[in-house]
Parts: C-alpha cells; structure tokens; sequence
C-alpha cells in the first residue's frame, strides 16, 4: 500500500498506481462506502499504452499522472501527445490530451473500463470475484448484481460503447498545440450527478510559517487529511467524526476518533464535540453489565498484550476529551448536553475496577500501564469537569486518583541500578512485564486542568525523570520517532505494531508530554525525527512504520499493513506542531497560557488560526524559545 497514490474524501477513496492505469489488478480501484465501483480503467492513445512520466498527490481528495506517447508523425525520438490524469476520489476523472506535433492529428482514444462491485474487506483478502458484464448506458456503461449498481458516464459523449469488451472510444481532432478533455464520472447511480460535498469542515485554516519550512507542510498536509477522513454519523448527519484510516478502516474506531478529535483540539472544539455526541449515542444504557461503556470494535494486534478491544480507552477518554473541551471553549449548552454521558463513563469506570483496585483490558486480562493512566487522567479531569459545572462528586474522585497513584507506584514501578522503569503489565496473577514500551509515553500525558495547570500523573518527579532518560535513549528514540518496543526486549519487532514500529501518534503524545515535564532534549529529538519521516513520507505519515534503527543516508521503511492517510497520524502531526507553542487555555475563566518550549528546536515558528475560546489565535515563538500572542478573543487575558 505504500507505494499507491491514495486519494480519500471518506466514504469515497481511489486506489492507484503510480503509473494512474487502473489494471484490476490487486486493491486498485474507486470505492465508496467500502464498494469498489471501478476496478479497471486503462487508456490508450492511438493504439498505444501512454508512457508514464509522473504520478503525483495534489491533495488529499486528488492525483495528477502525467504520461506522454510517441505516435510516429514527427521524426525523432521526442514524445509528440502529452496525456495528463487527474483523479478525484469520489470518482471523477479528467483526462486531458494535448499534441505537441507541428500538424493537425487525428487521434483514436480508447479507455477500457471494468468491475467486479466487490466489497473491499474481500478485496484486501484476495477474495474478489470475476469482472462482471457490462452493458451500455447512456454515455457510458454500468455493471449490476443484486446488491450493488456501479455507472460510468463520459462527457463528452462517446463515439463507440462496446458493452462486450467494456470500451468505450473516441475521435479526437487536435491542431498543433491544441488540447481535448473527457471527463469520467463514476457513480452508484443510474443518473450521473455531481459529486457529493464533503462534510462541513469543523477543523480552522490553520497556517505555520516559521525557519523550517517543512513544519508548514507538515501541518497542511495533516489537516487536509484529517479533514479527507471525516465520516457523518448516520444517525445524526449535521455531526461528523473522522475515520480511522485508509484503506483499510475507513469507518468509526471510537478510541481513534477521540484521540484525533482530542489532539485536534487548537484547530477549534467542533470536531470533538461531534465526535462526543456519535459516541454518546451509542453508549450503553441501563444498568447491567458494562452501562456506561463506549462499545468499540474488536481488533487483533499481536502477541504482545494488546487491546483486545478499544471500548476500554474510548470510554476513558470521553470525560477527558469533554474536560479538555471545555477549556479550549466548547460552549456551555454543548458541555451540560455531554455532560450525562461522561457521567456515565466515570461510573462504569468505578465499577469496572479489579479487586487489585486497577483495571483491566479486557477483563479478565493484563492490567496496562497505559490503561491505568487513562483511568488516571478521565478521574481528575472528571472531576475537574463535574466542578465547573458545579455538579457533586468531584472530591471523590481526586480521592480515587490519589488511591491509583499510590498503588501504580507500589505495583508498576520496577526498581534497578539504572534507576528502573515501569512496566508495561501486571499479568492477573499480579507478576509485573518488565518491558520497556512505548505506551509507557502515556504516562506522561496527565491532560489540561483548569487555569492552564497540566493535572498530575501518575508518576513523582525523579520517576519521570528516569522515564524521560528511557525514552530518549537509542533503545527506543529510532531517530524517526518513538518505538513501541525497546530494542533489546524479548521479542522486540521492528515491524512490530505493539513490539518495536514506531506509532506516530504514539510519539507526539511522546513529544507533548515530555515538553510539558520540561524534558526538553528529548522532546526536540522525538520532534525532530517524526519531521523528518514526515518528510520522507511526502508529509502524510502512516500510522506506523519500521523502526529500524536511523543511520547517514537511511530512510524509514513503510509498514505493509499501516492505513495511510490514518486520522490518528494526521492529528498526531498537529499535536506535536502546536505542542511547541505550549497553549493552556482556560476559556470558562477566560485565559489562555502560553509556555513555549525552551531552545525553539524549529526555529521561529508562527502559527496562525488557531482557536481558543472560538476566536483565531495567533502565536509566535523566537528563535529564543519566546512566545508572544499576535491575535486572541476579545477578553481573553494571558496567565502565567
């Protein structure tokens, strides 16, 4: 996957090569809602297959290829046709051919069309059935089964329509430097209509401008295609969330919908507030086992202890991401609408707790460090939310969260000469794994309180020294980025999701965490290593890669089976940018803090807007390391 040009404007996605023929061969097609409507479309110019120059991303939504023919009518080896492609994912295409002869031609175009209306789950599984017949339709050709329906129009319109040979042809009479277009438009209707319009965009304009240039590009490049994967919820078209990632997921994880809408957050509440609002409609009700609870969709990830299902940390971050909401300026109204739902949450999270007093994912199963750390920070950041909307029980649960302090550090931390470390597990019997991984980064993430305070982790200061020593070390800083394994740990993977690849998002809550703790070096060099993969992969990272160790003239290696675009690593992209500026916003009180990170390690950066309170904001920061507010809501003081 890649090495395709991926076009996404969710639910419709187009898979090319990067030639731009679609052959029918492998995942290559246009789909929408998880249907490939086309499989096959091959062109050719006067009898000729176009030799491919180029094959480029314009956008997150559509792709140039550019190829070039050589017909024979001027002597010499220069190509007299150019050919260019340009690809939309909701299944327009514009192919536009222009002669660079110095006579009139006259130009037979062919484009071969085919289907199988396959499911992509069965396409991704090799499972795909035989091309369907096609039959003529109007300006172009369509192909049926009982479930699916798949039209192909042409304008203009087509000289020949070879249902048998799905074919359809042109004439095309073109002066010397003269150009003709056909426009392809595939579709699930029988009328050819104009491609639908993507959700409203909840996520601002935000600009970078700064020393490294590549932070711009970083940042536009993440918001396009956090923007591309945005889904509307079916129950409630006007809320959309964004789709875990293409090709494989492009539909509603809940824990990876909340992540991206959390980290998103500077880009304005609108997209996290939807996103709530799906979750919520969704939550278990009642009063049995499991109310309360964000349900989420299984998912296997290898040996190495991972989730069995991402209900657990959905469930936990509803409340935070609602906390943090708040204080970027959620309105009030939305607040006390979510707010019974992260009620629930906090509950079920009360209940679900192990006789060890921690808990479980899944249950019966390993006790997380990461899990114990999402409980950690939906508990203060509950609390936190139930005070601000002057509801009871906030003493209670800064009461728990001290409680689960206290026995993470009994129970996690593992003593040794080289100052220790925490576990990545208790298995149920209690016995620690004393492996270094990168979800051990979460540890770090404690979430926004009130009057711009980070809250407290779980971890004491010398701990979180030690943990900070540990993550910038060799064994699990690649140079591209944190690894989920360290390097010398009993089956240690470098393609390993949970055991050695390094999980973009993974490592810019790596990067914001360590900034916030004041662990500056070892936040710049996480920073600087995503950036330049970032690079690397044309500015749209994977959600995870090959962690393989980076050395002079190395690059990252893909993963075979990473989504790219992915809405975690789109988001991760912005987090770790705007991390730099070190915004902590109080709208209630009406607030804002800024506290970049010292040693500027971009350079001079602005960032312009952002959102805090629902107004743009506006930061600069100095090669010094000095923030300064350009622009900020009427209202809004700067705290310490």
């Amino acid at each position: 996957m890649h090495e395709a040009v991926i076009c996404v404007a969710a639910p419709c996605l187009a898979i090319s090569p990067e030639h731009g023929q679609l052959t029918g061969r492998g995942i290559e097609g246009i789909y929408r809602s998880g249907r490939r409507l086309l499989s096959r479309c091959v062109l050719r110019v006067a009898g000729r297959d176009p030799v491919p120059v180029q094959g480029r991303s314009l956008g997150a939504d559509r792709a140039s290829f550019t190829a070039t023919v050589r017909t024979g009518v001027e002597p010499g080896p220069d190509p007299d046709i150019g050919v260019e492609r340009v690809r939309h994912a909701d299944g327009t295409e514009r192919i536009t051919v222009r002669s660079f002869a110095a006579r009139p031609l006259r130009l037979p175009v062919e484009v071969s069309l085919g289907t199988d209306l396959a499911e992509l789950a069965a396409v991704a599984a090799g499972r795909a059935g035989p091309e369907l017949a096609a039959g003529v339709h109007a300006a172009g050709l369509r192909w049926s089964t009982e479930e699916a329906l798949a039209v192909t129009t042409a304008e203009p319109a087509p000289d020949d329509a070879l249902a048998t040979a799905g074919l359809l042809r042109w004439q095309l009479e073109l002066g010397p430097g003269e150009s003709r277009s056909i426009e392809l438009r595939t579709t699930r209707d029988r009328t050819a209509r104009a491609p639908a319009g993507q959700v409203a965009n909840p996520l601002a304009e935000v600009r970078a401008e700064g020393d490294d240039p590549r932070a711009e590009a970083w940042l536009r490049t993440s918001v396009e295609d956090l923007r591309a994967l945005l889904l509307r919820d079916p129950a409630e078209p006007g809320d959309a969330f964004a789709a875990a990632g293409v090709p494989w997921r492009l539909g509603l994880a809940p824990a990876e919908s909340l992540w991206a809408a959390r980290m998103a957050l500077p880009l304005g509440t609108g997209l996290a507030a939807a996103t709530l609002r799906t979750l919520a409609r969704g939550q278990i009700s009642g009063r049995g086992p499991g109310a309360g609870m964000i349900p989420g969709p299984l998912r296997a990830a290898g040996p190495q202890l991972p989730p069995g299902c991402t209900g657990t940390e959905a469930t936990l971050g509803f409340p935070a991401v609602l906390a943090e909401a708040r204080r970027w300026g959620l309105p009030e109204d939305d607040v006390a609408r979510l707010l019974p739902a992260a009620e629930r949450c906090l509950h079920w999270l009360r209940s679900a707790l192990g006789k060890d007093g921690l808990l479980a994912d899944p249950d019966p199963g390993p006790r997380r460090c990461e899990t114990q750390a999402h409980a950690h920070r939906a508990a203060l950041l509950g609390a936190d939310l139930l005070d601000g909307c002057g509801r009871a029980g906030a003493a209670e649960w800064r009461e728990w969260a001290a409680a689960l302090r206290e026995r993470f550090l009994d129970r996690f931390w593992i003593d040794g000469p080289d100052g220790g470390r925490p576990a990545a597990a208790l298995h149920p019997d209690g016995r620690p794994l004393a492996r270094l991984t990168g979800a051990a980064a979460h540890l770090l993430d404690t979430g926004l309180l009130g009057g711009g305070r980070l809250a407290p982790g779980l971890l004491d200061r010398i701990r979180t020294e030690q943990l900070a020593r540990l993550l910038g070390a060799p064994a699990m800083d690649s140079g591209w980025g944190l690894r989920s394994m360290a390097t010398r740990e009993p089956g240690h993977n470098p393609f390993g999701h949970r055991s050695g690849a390094v999980r973009a998002h993974e490592s810019a809550v790596a990067v914001a965490g360590l900034a916030q703790a004041g662990h500056d070096k070892e936040a710049a060099g996480l920073l600087r290593g995503l950036l330049d993969a970032a690079q690397v992969f044309g500015y749209r990272l994977p959600e995870m890669y090959a962690a393989e160790q980076r050395t002079a003239g190395s690059a990252p290696l893909p993963h075979p089976a990473a989504c790219r675009p992915a809405a975690v690593a789109a988001a991760a992209g912005i987090h770790a940018l705007t991390a730099l500026a070190g915004i902590r916003p109080d709208a209630p009180a009406s607030t804002v803090a800024v506290t970049p990170r010292a040693g500027a390690p971009l350079g001079a950066l602005r960032l312009a807007g952002l959102r805090v309170a629902g107004e743009p904001f506006t930061v600069r920061i100095s090669r010094l390391g000095v923030g300064m507010v350009e622009e900020a809501a009427d209202g809004l003081q700067l705290g310490g």
